[in-house]
């Protein structure tokens, strides 16, 4: 039967994120689903000052994502996944943020889930997100500090993690261009950004959401490594899957790799759907 390819978006996305690349895998003749996490797309809360760029209002604007759980996320997901399961086999996609919620919908409801695929994604076997944010594997290839100036508010007081993706700051935009798609035109760079909402969910999961041998360790699954990613180091992702090996090793990660950086691959998708779709 055809798979389904479920994608998962990443941080501050949304399942429009995704439509370069459904656009590709379905002139191929294939099937894909693009989610929307909660509070994303359509439920996504765009205050005035976000657009106004009044910085004090959007400090203070109050967040649709405040109270939002990680759990209502993973949740959300399976409910897509069990609909698109009634048509067949699923092959589950996540980018970036979106390893998070992957890792869970394994952990939680493998048989749902006939592949799993990280594309440059978070994929926590050892570590929670902080502890690994920590490692040299991330402090060394990351530009994070040179892009903190987008946080727009306290993370604690909002109950949400607020950016602002419209700054007009030459500096911080080309620091951002650095982290996503350094190779990208100006207006590849700027429509990507202009897709992106300004909450996420401070809510990103546990230490009990780690990948898990007994359940996640079942699923077959694939790690895209992106060899030219600043905003998730190739040596992170070369943890990621070291780890997860290491766990499973009687079910070990199908790796393959594009010289993409972050964003690339969902602006210029048809190296991406070609692996995909040999999947």
């Amino acid at each position: 039967m055809t798979p389904t390819y479920v994608l998962i978006h990443g941080s501050n996305a949304n399942s429009f994120t995704w439509a370069p690349l459904q656009r590709e895998l379905a002139l191929r003749g294939h099937r894909s689903l693009a989610v929307d996490l909660p509070g994303h797309g359509f439920e996504a809360g765009f205050p005035e000052s976000f657009h106004s760029q009044d910085a004090a209002a959007l400090a203070k604007a109050p967040s649709n994502m405040s109270g939002k759980t990680f759990a209502e996320t993973v949740e959300r997901v399976a409910e897509d996944v069990r609909r698109a399961r009634e048509h067949g086999p699923v092959i589950a996609v996540a980018h970036s943020r979106g390893g998070l919620t992957l890792t869970a919908l394994a952990n939680r409801h493998p048989e749902l889930l006939d592949r799993i695929v990280y594309f440059s994604a978070w994929c926590c076997v050892d570590r929670t997100p902080g502890e690994y944010m920590q490692l040299p594997e991330y402090q060394e290839g990351s530009v994070l500090e040179e892009t903190m100036g987008v946080l727009a508010a306290d993370p604690a007081e909002l109950g949400a993690i607020r950016m602002n993706w419209r700054t007009t700051d030459p500096g911080l935009l080309a620091a951002l261009k650095k982290s996503m798609f350094e190779d990208g035109t100006d207006d590849e760079f700027l429509i990507f950004l202009n897709s992106l909402q300004p909450d996420e969910a401070l809510d990103g999961g546990g230490p009990d959401d780690r990948a898990e041998a007994e359940t996640w360790g079942r699923v077959d699954r694939t790690y895209i490594r992106l060899a030219k990613d600043t905003s998730i180091p190739v040596a992170l992702q070369d943890l990621f899957i070291s780890e997860a090996d290491t766990l499973v090793p009687d079910n070990k990660f199908d790796v393959r790799t594009l010289e993409a950086a972050h964003i690339e691959p969902l602006v210029r998708p048809a190296r991406l759907a070609e692996l995909l779709a040999d999947l």
